[in-house]
């Protein structure tokens, strides 16, 4: 009887350099640091000097040396004594490893990001299927080969001849696109109770990125972060994003995302909101309402009727409760019925998957 064979454990991670090392750990500090370079460096320093994670060969000095070598870092301005930033390849870094950290588990399409429906006509990839030619075909439809072909075998190859009959049409596929916005809570209960909850959420909005900008380039991301008010930022702004000391302006974020939503021209729309808590603020003529305790009608009442609106206008709303409390969850209830969306209670370890999957299926509606 065969049995197992057991050889010597090679530690993989043994096998890299020490710049590899201490890189890996530097790009996860920057995500915490929100891009503060000197304060990631600070944190490197302190977590060498408890674990001694260089040595005389190659020292931290060694290791920032080969940052700004290999384009990581930069110095702020044009004197090398200001704060170091990091560059444009940094943040393409970041969201490569965000989307490797949060999607990395999960298997590649076999479609190759081709996302079809079961409708064939003017869309924009052709298929393997033949058709004959029928009248109002677009002329750059028709398979010339194939149809020359058709041409010789029904008239002969001595006189050639072409007719209607001989003609043969490519078929197209359409292709679904959509528009999404992804709306983060940056109010100040997102750092709050010794929990945080704004760097997951950073790290998930980098990843749909990173995963859309490769595999879906039709697509369109738009990114909106509300507190007291909302506004659009940038997918290279989002390693920089911090918390603010903000109430929670779900309406202000909403609308927002309605306008950007209502300039795209896709069928497909959807919203997907990352919160963890309730709405506490909205703008009234020019000034700021705000209420933190319990549910207060005017806020919550404001906040369905823009879901209302978005049901309306066939733009669901994915809503991502990170936050437990009952009373929360009732108001998620609530604005999902409102808005015929969904609404997914998790933590802060399962959000990547769970915006993965819904991504991918809204994705696939057939919106007329």
């Amino acid at each position: 009887m065969l049995g197992y064979k057991f050889t010597k454990y090679i530690d993989q991670k043994k096998k890299q350099t020490p710049f590899e090392r201490l890189f890996d750990i530097f790009m996860e500090m920057l995500v915490y640091t929100s891009g503060d370079v000197d304060e990631a460096l600070d944190w490197l320093r302190e977590v060498d000097q408890e674990h001694n994670l260089t040595n005389d060969d190659y020292t931290l000095d060694d290791f920032i040396e080969d940052l700004k070598k290999k384009g990581f870092i930069e110095n702020d301005g044009n004197g090398q004594g200001g704060p170091r930033k990091m560059t444009g390849k940094t943040e393409q870094v970041i969201r490569q490893r965000s989307l490797d950290q949060v999607f990395g588990k999960l298997k590649r399409s076999s479609s190759g990001g081709n996302h079809k429906t079961n409708f064939t006509g003017h869309g924009d990839e052709p298929s393997s299927d033949r058709r004959p030619f029928n009248f109002g075909d677009r002329m750059e439809q028709i398979s010339f080969t194939d149809s020359i072909r058709n041409a010789q075998i029904n008239h002969g190859m001595d006189n050639f001849h072409l007719t209607e009959n001989d003609l043969e049409i490519v078929e197209n596929e359409h292709k679904s696109q959509a528009s999404t916005v992804l709306m983060i809570d940056i109010s100040h209960s997102m750092i709050l109770y010794g929990e945080d909850r704004i760097t997951p959420a950073k790290k998930v909005a980098m990843a749909l990125a990173e995963l859309i900008k490769r595999k879906y380039p039709k697509d369109s991301l738009d990114i909106v972060v509300f507190g007291n008010d909302a506004w659009e930022i940038k997918i290279k702004d989002l390693p920089y994003l911090k918390v603010g000391p903000y109430h929670t302006n779900t309406v202000a974020g909403l609308e927002l995302a309605m306008d950007l939503l209502r300039r795209r021209k896709n069928a497909n729309k959807q919203i997907f909101m990352i919160t963890d808590g309730k709405p506490t603020c909205l703008i009234e003529n020019g000034e700021y309402y705000k209420n933190s305790f319990g549910l207060d009608p005017k806020v919550i009442n404001k906040t369905l009727n823009l879901a209302v609106q978005c049901r309306k206008l066939r733009i669901p709303i994915t809503t991502f409760m990170i936050a437990q409390d009952p009373y929360l969850q009732k108001f998620v209830e609530d604005f999902t019925v409102a808005n015929q969306g969904k609404a997914f209670y998790t933590g802060l370890n399962g959000l990547g998957d769970f915006i993965f999957e819904d991504y991918e299926s809204n994705r696939r509606r057939n919106v007329r």
